[in-house]
């Protein structure tokens, strides 16, 4: 018969086995397993030190780069925007040193940067998209020939406000759209502080010439009403001066996540895309984490847009190409430039023709004799 000493005993064996095993187990195991760690530690630190070298040296490269290819912009630029006048509409979160350097890069190339349209976020977000539709309705002088989402309708008005008067091509644009809203918008949106409800406010400088009286269209007071809504800011002096565009995408976007962030970046896209068919020649420019998947500028590749993109604006070698690909797009030779997916080369090759005074360029014959194109 099995007593209360057989358990006591059997009890202290089991423990006094399994203290032996764990300190064999411990002594055997230990050194090796120690080393094994310090093995593996020492070579991820190799590998660190020499990711860090990598990348300072890549820096260095980059930042070389720019200072020479900031030493012969001149050269490298020089008439190939010669006398045409280039609007810049920065999207929301653009960045503002990037806008400053494309404007110097845009004179240095023998064009004007006449003016800035800064676009609120209010502009692209989904609870908005109606307000939007009703007011491009209200401001368009053909609002029964407008079709299309609210953000096609409203690029094809601002593209009309800002095209150089009677180079506005036909902006009303095939879709399912939303349908027209009403003939008036509501007056219970305010206009934001210091705009002006008569539409000459701070926000839309003045302008003399350009409105044409008899096509029932003013470019002013178009831009004057996105303004008053609070939609967009203005700068310069962009009515009715656009020979080209420079649309600017956000800076540092992170990728867009949910319904909204979906409904903002394919209103953006929807908007330039209008902007290009009233302007013409427009390039929509970004950082290179623009053309990442899920971005701005991968998806507006992966649809084959009608106009040309960079995605490495924002330093000083990405700003110069971004002119070089305007001048390309004005030539009839645009395409997708940078280091993301989709390009066909970080900058336009060949690079574009140097325009003359007379708004033509230099083309070569299969001789090398120079010929001028008046086009």
């Amino acid at each position: 018969m099995i007593d209360f000493r057989y358990h006591l005993v059997s009890t202290i064996a089991v423990f006094l086995a399994l203290t032996v095993g764990l300190v064999l187990g411990s002594t055997m195991l230990q050194d090796p397993l120690l080393d094994t760690l310090e093995s593996e530690t020492a070579e991820l630190r190799g590998q660190s030190a020499d990711l860090r070298t990598e990348r300072d040296v890549s820096e260095q490269v980059g930042d070389g780069a720019d200072e020479m290819v900031d030493a012969a912009a001149g050269d490298m630029l020089q008439g190939r925007l010669l006398d045409m006048d280039v609007v810049a509409v920065a999207a929301p979160g653009a960045d503002e040193g990037t806008l400053a350097a494309l404007e110097r890069r845009v004179e240095q190339a023998g064009g004007d940067m006449t003016g800035r349209v800064d676009l609120a976020g209010e502009f692209l977000e989904e609870g908005n998209a109606t307000f939007v539709d009703e007011l491009a309705v209200q401001v368009s002088p053909v609002a029964e020939e407008l079709s299309g989402g609210p953000h096609t309708k409203a690029g094809a008005e601002l593209g009309r406000a800002l095209a150089v008067a009677g180079d506005a091509e036909d902006t009303s644009q095939e879709g399912s759209g939303t349908g027209a809203g009403p003939d008036t918008v509501s007056d219970d949106r305010n206009a934001p502080d210091g705009s002006g409800g008569d539409g000459t406010g701070d926000g839309i400088p003045g302008q003399d010439e350009g409105d044409d009286p008899g096509s029932g269209h003013d470019a002013r007071a178009a831009l004057s009403a996105f303004s008053e809504a609070g939609l967009l800011t203005v700068t310069g002096s962009p009515a009715e001066s656009a020979d080209a565009l420079v649309v600017l995408a956000p800076a540092e976007e992170n990728p867009e996540q949910g319904a909204e962030g979906q409904h903002v970046g394919a209103a953006l896209e929807a908007l330039t895309e209008a902007l290009h068919t009233s302007v013409g020649p427009t390039v929509l420019a970004g950082e290179p984490s623009s053309a990442e998947q899920g971005h701005v500028l991968a998806r507006v590749r992966e649809g084959r847009a009608p106009y040309s993109t960079v995605d490495v604006a924002g330093r000083t070698v990405g700003d110069v190409v971004t002119v070089l690909a305007l001048s390309a797009e004005a030539q009839g030779r645009g395409g997708s430039f940078g280091i993301g997916e989709g390009t066909e080369g970080f900058l336009p090759d060949p690079l574009p023709e140097v325009l003359q005074d007379e708004g033509g360029y230099e083309l070569e014959d299969e001789e090398g004799r120079t010929a001028r194109d008046g086009g």
